[in-house]
């Protein structure tokens, strides 16, 4: 399902006086604009839907992260690994991204793409994470990148409803097997992550014997 349908289905209500609405906006971001001028301008540039893109619910940052296997890392290593690829705001900035990369089943090594929300670091000890934890699927090869596109889409089109619960995706590729999982931020709340876990099945097609396991980010921190 793609994930420009998902947005239009729900956007087509929004399409009515248009120009209008892009006036006050062009008109209110020039108010801000000139509002910020003197400030510093090291801050960095938000990072907004362009004109008539289809905005996504919450803002998302694109991560990369490839280590030597055998090595142990500890959490400032692991950081220190982590490139970020870039932020998006609409469909169709994620699509430029998206399209450019290379598919999981095709990296090499032991390689890790990470799709969280702006602002959130894919780290155990990040704030939105900490209290969290995350269901975790193993693949046989050759599943990785049919699951991990059907994964983000779900997480960008709102499938999951589960309100603000949600903070990112992970897919891990390894020597022997790829596997996925998604984060949320309140591991004791067992009706949302029973609800993750449904939605997962569905969206993923899993088979109905797919081993699922729920980890809370202390239980990986120890």
């Amino acid at each position: 399902l793609s994930l420009f349908f998902i947005r239009l289905k729900d956007d087509d209500s929004g399409d009515h006086d248009q120009n209008e609405e892009n006036n006050t906006q062009k008109d209110s971001e020039k108010e801000k604009n000139d509002r910020e001028k003197p400030q510093s301008t090291t801050k960095r540039k938000a990072v907004v839907p362009g004109p008539a893109e289809h905005p996504l619910q919450y803002n998302y940052t694109f991560w990369y992260s490839r280590r030597t296997p055998g090595r142990p890392t500890s959490s400032q290593s692991y950081e220190q690994n982590i490139k970020q690829i870039g932020t998006f705001a609409s469909v169709e900035q994620f699509w430029r991204f998206y399209s450019h990369m290379v598919r999981p089943g095709d990296l090499t090594g032991h390689s890790d793409f990470h799709l969280f929300k702006e602002g959130i670091k894919p780290m155990w000890e990040d704030d939105a994470n900490k209290n969290g934890g995350k269901w975790i699927i193993r693949l046989r090869k050759g599943l990785a990148s049919r699951c991990w596109e059907n994964l983000i889409l779900a997480m960008l089109g709102e499938q999951f409803m589960v309100g603000e619960e949600i903070c990112g995706a992970v897919v891990s590729v390894r020597f022997q097997e790829d596997i996925i999982s998604i984060w949320n931020k309140t591991a004791s709340d067992q009706a949302t992550t029973a609800r993750i876990r449904d939605t997962l099945r569905r969206v993923l097609n899993l088979p109905p014997n797919t081993i699922m396991e729920y980890k809370t980010h202390t239980d990986s921190i120890k």
